[in-house]
């Protein structure tokens, strides 16, 4: 007795036989099912039967149920990704692979529930991998109970409105920070430029991280740096959320232009920290450990202790 039946628009005898057998892995033993495939030149016909004495009982809405979710898995293992590469290359007119490949880590952050992206209004909703998969074996199970014969391209191309939409939100989120990323690394990479042809002016420079957002900027000879006698402060636009309190400091070393400067801090991942580090690259010197932390930073346990 056969209980369902697969059309898969597909060439590829090798995938057919890995979608018959990941079936009848979820499904066989569950069911007492056997499942079968023919490969024929356009398409491929998947179908399930009932094992010989395992007709009576049979449970039909229970299968639908599990077939449903096993194919729901199948997309979003298999198809997912390519349906992310058609919305980015042919809705959002990426075309460039080094680009698309880009958004697609960004979609993978938002898809998996990045902790990072948490803030986001998809985080709770479309990256959640149940969610997903919930809706799909909805409409799968919908699908089933108006066709005796499932065909899977036609459910993909034209039964996936409200999974694709949600899909559509997720790359426009991530194209956002894709180009936001892009700008930000070309305002780095301008800066790095800037610093590499100035002069130094000091011989060296002292940033103390306090904590949170205070700083204190210090000169060779401990002694704070009055910006109000440097003659042309540099300034840097307001890039965008993570800068906004970077500036000042970011606008100050790059003004007095020191040789070396001496980040002091216990927050050495901090956003403030690295774009420093990157921009004036081999002149940081990052330090969690010495008199001057002591002082200004207080005492840190000596396991923890790094000595400059």
């Amino acid at each position: 007795m056969d209980v369902f039946a697969i059309v898969v628009m597909s060439k590829d005898e090798s995938y057919v036989s890995e979608l018959s057998s990941q079936i009848e892995s979820e499904l066989g033993l569950l069911h007492k099912l056997q499942v079968h495939y023919k490969q024929y030149e356009q398409y491929a016909h998947i179908w399930g039967s009932l094992m010989e004495n395992y007709v009576e009982g049979f449970n039909g809405a229970e299968l639908k149920s599990g077939l449903s979710q096993a194919l729901a898995r199948h997309i979003m293992k298999e198809k997912e990704p390519q349906l992310l590469r058609d919305l980015i290359s042919k809705e959002f007119k990426f075309e460039a692979k080094e680009d698309v490949d880009s958004i697609i880590g960004y979609c993978d952050q938002m898809l998996n529930g990045d902790a990072d992206l948490a803030e986001s209004s998809y985080s709770s909703q479309a990256s959640s991998a149940a969610r997903r998969s919930t809706l799909l074996t909805q409409l799968l199970i919908q699908y089933l109970d108006e066709s005796d014969e499932c065909n899977l391209d036609g459910f993909l191309n034209f039964r996936l409105q409200e999974y694709v939409g949600e899909l559509r939100e997720i790359v426009e989120y991530a194209v956002d920070e894709f180009m936001m990323d892009r700008q930000y690394q070309e305002f780095i990479s301008l800066l790095q430029y800037f610093v590499y042809i100035q002069e130094a002016k000091i011989p060296a420079a002292h940033l103390i991280h306090k904590g949170g957002h205070e700083f204190t900027i210090l000169n060779d000879r401990l002694e704070p740096i009055d910006t109000s006698d440097i003659d042309a402060t540099f300034k840097l636009e307001v890039l965008e959320k993570d800068l906004n309190f970077e500036d000042m400091i970011v606008s100050t070393l790059i003004s007095v232009s020191p040789a070396n400067i001496y980040i002091h801090t216990r927050e050495p991942e901090l956003s403030i920290i690295k774009t420093i580090s990157q921009i004036f690259e081999d002149r940081t010197t990052l330090c969690s450990y010495c008199r001057l932390c002591e002082s200004f930073l207080g005492e840190k346990q000596k396991q923890d202790q790094l000595y400059p």
